[in-house]
């Protein structure tokens, strides 16, 4: 093959579907790519490059990318340099089964071997062979065999991938121990490991350094943290600590929590650092505890309760938020109506609410019959979805008349626009001065945009104001609420002469 065969126009595109995990995985494939030289690009059609990070926790997502591979099922009629490449959970779980429902896919790597992807790429392009790069399965070797081959990788940062420009994920932990019957994270991200709080702390400080002031701890069960350096055990409390007076940043959330694991340490250091979110993302699944068995949670709905108590004693006015499956295999309608008690009594934030779907690879694929039929999901699905919308309706409108402070991170949906695969001009400019810092001149931008932000307990606030506003605290006065959105007006007062705080920017 000559050396012109195997040029390539150095573009990239990549498509993420799934967690936030994979939300990172995909910045920092992007970052080592970009390091030789490669171009990210939002249109597919110009790429000679094309990246695909899956997921496998549901049969939805798994389709989703196989239909997008079945699109290019030709593409390198036109591009013979494509290279086709599919990462992440699924590549771990499917491996060469990729290769057979997708011929033209050059490389599958699984999620403990992105670090290799540069180098997959560059022998798949230059070989035309496929390349497949995955960790062992659970059965596989021993834990200390098996945990080796899942390697954390996170040694290169992409702003351009990340949420906002401010805004940053990082990975403290990987894998999962737990083995609920109805999940495969414990075979596609292999067996639970905690990362060293030293090399956390100085990944915070660099992105602090890059212009991020809100980092988001990623676990898949991120309170189950754990990790002994220099003779010293180090949990997730410790390590809030470590982090929380790193400068610049000014936020620090986490997720997702294992209910067994939210400790009382915890929940002080949430209590008694001010940049930590009074937020809690911790899954319930069922109100039923004969389901929850059947899930093998390892814990019952007591044992929740008692949690929420310990939450509300400790750290009052702290949003919890849940994850609930409906029709899982066993669940009568007598199981499912103490799920919707259950909802009513948490008064959580919001649910996330998802039917059952069966996965290869888990228990309940294996050993439990897939008996609620997908009309009965559906139902249970909508109607439990309606109780917790409406809880979320009666809490926000608490709000209203109040003001609160919103950490914002910039245009809101409404003004995120795509026009010919190119962003709109309004969101340009903010991306673009959000990262700057804002002037200590009345010389600014003079157009406004709806903005979207945060409270400390994690409430979405819409307002309107200046973009560069994005990355920055400012008090809104709330007007409204929906189940999902509080809506407000920027505050503004009158400053004497002299006064060193500035005011927001309005306009």
């Amino acid at each position: 093959m000559t050396s012109q065969d195997r040029t390539h126009n150095g573009k990239l595109y990549v498509e993420t579907v799934g967690c936030q995990m994979n939300m990172l995985d995909s910045e920092l494939v992007v970052a080592a790519l970009r390091k030789q030289g490669y171009e990210l690009t939002s249109d597919q059609s110009e790429a000679d490059t094309i990246l695909f990070n899956t997921c496998s926790v549901r049969e939805r997502a798994e389709h989703k990318i196989y239909s997008r591979l079945g699109i290019l099922k030709h593409s390198k009629r036109k591009r013979p340099n494509q290279v086709i490449g599919v990462m992440g959970c699924m590549a771990q779980k499917d491996q060469n089964l990729v290769f057979k429902r997708a011929p033209h896919v050059d490389l599958v790597v699984g999620t403990g071997q992105l670090a290799e992807i540069p180098r997959l790429v560059d022998e798949a392009r230059s070989n035309r062979e496929r390349q497949l790069a995955v960790s062992l399965g659970r059965k596989d070797g021993s834990r200390a065999d098996v945990a080796g081959s899942f390697e954390s990788y996170d040694p290169l940062r992409e702003p351009e991938m990340r949420p906002t420009p401010h805004q940053a994920f990082v990975r403290i932990m990987i894998g999962c121990d737990k083995f609920c019957t109805y999940c495969v994270v414990p075979t596609t991200r292999g067996p639970e490991q905690s990362r060293p709080p030293s090399l956390i702390v100085r990944e915070v400080e660099i992105l602090a350094e890059q212009g991020v002031k809100e980092v988001c701890l990623l676990g898949q069960t991120v309170n189950s943290y754990k990790h002994t350096e220099n003779g010293r055990l180090h949990r997730l409390s410790d390590l809030l600590v470590m982090i929380h007076d790193t400068p610049g940043i000014e936020r620090i959330k986490f997720v997702t929590n294992y209910p067994r694991d939210m400790s009382v340490d915890l929940l002080e250091a949430i209590r008694d650092l001010p940049k930590c979110f009074h937020y809690l993302h911790t899954p319930l699944q069922s109100g039923c505890d004969d389901v929850l068995k059947l899930m093998k949670r390892g814990y019952t709905v007591e044992q929740y309760r008692e949690m929420m108590g310990r939450i509300n004693e400790i750290v009052p006015g702290c949003s919890v938020s849940s994850d609930f499956i409906v029709g899982h295999p066993g669940e009568t309608e007598e199981s499912f109506l103490r799920s919707v008690e259950s909802v009513k009594e948490f008064r959580f934030k919001n649910s996330f609410i998802f039917k059952y779907s069966p996965r290869p690879g888990t228990k309940a694929f294996e050993r439990l019959a897939d008996d609620v039929p997908e009309a009965e999901k559906r139902r249970r699905n909508n109607l439990l979805l309606a109780v917790q919308n409406e809880i979320s309706e009666e809490d926000n409108a608490t709000f209203i008349g109040r003001e609160v402070e919103v950490f914002v991170d910039g245009p809101s949906k409404k003004e995120l626009r795509v026009e010919g695969g190119e962003l709109s001009g309004a969101l340009r400019d903010a991306r673009r001065d959000s990262r700057d810092t804002l002037p200590s001149t009345p010389n600014v931008q003079s157009s406004t945009l709806q903005l979207t932000g945060r409270t400390r307990c994690d409430r979405i606030v819409v307002f309107d104001g200046n973009p560069r506003l994005a990355g920055t605290a400012t008090n809104v006065a709330i007007y409204d609420a929906s189940p999902t959105t509080l809506l407000g007006m920027i505050v503004t007062r009158e400053l004497q002469h002299g006064a060193s705080h500035a005011l927001p920017i309005l306009a």
